[in-house]
């Protein structure tokens, strides 16, 4: 059973930054992508960024140049970096770990962060 426990989140001041971590573990398999989604209150969730093991990435376009996902594959853990952070920012985030097949898709149990102005 896949495990996935994040990290980092906080309360910051816009235009601050924060690092989230998410850390994998329990399978066997391939990573074959992991990412990060957020939800504010009220909204659905959305995908911030995604990384696969290849290492492509996509990003939404409201973090595009300030966040960047990277990973350490040897480690199955993914890092979020935010910079210039906005209180539009404010949310929970929630690690997407999508391992090979058999194993299932796991969500973490996600991470509070929040921008004040």
């Amino acid at each position: 059973q896949v495990r996935v426990v994040e990290s980092g989140g906080g309360l910051v001041q816009a235009g601050g930054s924060l690092r989230l971590s998410c850390a994998a573990s329990g399978t066997r398999r391939t990573i074959n992508a992991m990412g990060w989604y957020r939800q504010a209150p009220g909204k659905q969730r959305e995908l911030v960024a995604v990384m696969t093991a290849g290492g492509s990435t996509s990003y939404t376009d409201s973090v595009k140049g300030r966040f960047t996902i990277s990973r350490d594959n040897a480690k199955n853990t993914v890092y979020l970096q935010m910079n210039s952070l906005k209180p539009d920012d404010t949310a929970v985030y929630y690690c997407l770990v999508t391992p090979a097949y058999p194993d299932l898709p796991t969500w973490g149990q996600g991470t509070q962060v929040t921008v004040s102005s």
